[in-house]
């Protein structure tokens, strides 16, 4: 079977974009955390199905919980940088976004003891805006990104950019690795996990991976949150309407619809596939 690369965004309920103009950082102290035992409940999970994965984490989690930073690591998956506290790219200058990267790389390498190659984007927030970013992560020695999402959102999108593995920089060996799309009737559709696997039919995401392997003989690049699989979180009152809808739909299905994907499909770490897929990049 195909190799396909399976992560998780390591943050918690109260990190999520949709909520950031509702729950100031300065307050995320002071609220219920639940990150700690929902990415254990996601290990767990991983160990039942046999998978392995990248856990693409905010240093903020890795500051406060760094025994769990050596918990992934010693199940066998791979530590990546999600960023310090989910600011997303385009709201940073190059500097800030520099010493954004130092900052979460060296809390996720102290509390794991393992080297950071990879970097996901909060938000999928590297796009059109942000023609530095991958420069950056080049002079800040990242082997790969993972951080566009080649589809139009309200939230984020590069509608425009390649759907699979490509060299933004040139000279450099930094490869973006998208998260996954797929096509119909010549439209590009979003199916690279999330809130899409979530709130659709999991027939969809299967028929997507499938199309993904079989038509394009490409690995799949899926992801997910901890909070997807806790239908107990705490509910966000001021929030607007859309992003709780999308928040909290089908948050008790998650984990039985993840246990599905890793029956149905093969699952490895991202870092796992950058040789291969760097022999075919654009």
């Amino acid at each position: 079977m195909m190799q396909n690369a399976l992560s998780v965004d390591v943050e918690d309920w109260f990190h999520v974009g949709a909520f950031e103009r509702t729950i100031g950082r300065d307050g995320w102290d002071a609220l219920t955390h639940r990150v700690e035992r929902n990415t254990d409940e996601v290990l767990a999970l991983f160990a039942e199905t046999g998978v392995s994965a990248t856990f693409f984490t905010l240093g903020w989690v890795a500051e406060r919980y760094p025994a769990l930073m050596r918990r992934i690591v010693d199940a066998g998956h791979e530590i990546a940088s999600h960023g310090y506290d989910h600011a997303r790219v385009f709201s940073l200058t190059p500097e800030a976004f520099r010493e954004d990267l130092r900052r979460s790389r060296g809390l996720l390498e102290d509390a794991s003891g393992e080297r950071v190659i990879g970097y996901r984007a909060p938000s999928f927030s590297i796009d059109h805006r942000t023609p530095w970013a991958h420069q950056v992560l080049v002079e800040e020695g990242y082997l790969y990104s993972s951080s566009v999402a080649p589809i139009r959102h309200d939230h984020y999108g590069w509608p425009d950019s390649p759907r699979f593995a490509w060299r933004p920089v040139e000279g450099a060996s930094l490869l973006e690795l998208p998260v996954t799309t797929a096509e119909f009737g010549g439209r590009r559709l979003a199916a690279g996990g999330g809130g899409f696997f979530r709130l659709l039919p999991y027939g969809f995401s299967r028929w997507a991976i499938r199309q993904v392997n079989g038509r394009e003989d490409r690995p799949a690049i899926i992801y997910f949150h901890p909070w997807e699989i806790d239908p107990d979180q705490p509910r966000v009152r001021g929030a607007p309407l859309r992003s709780r809808l999308r928040h909290y739909t089908n948050l008790s299905v998650m984990a039985q619809k993840l246990r599905r994907l890793a029956r149905d499909f093969a699952w490895t770490r991202i870092d796992a596939l950058i040789a291969r897929e760097a022999e075919r990049a654009a």
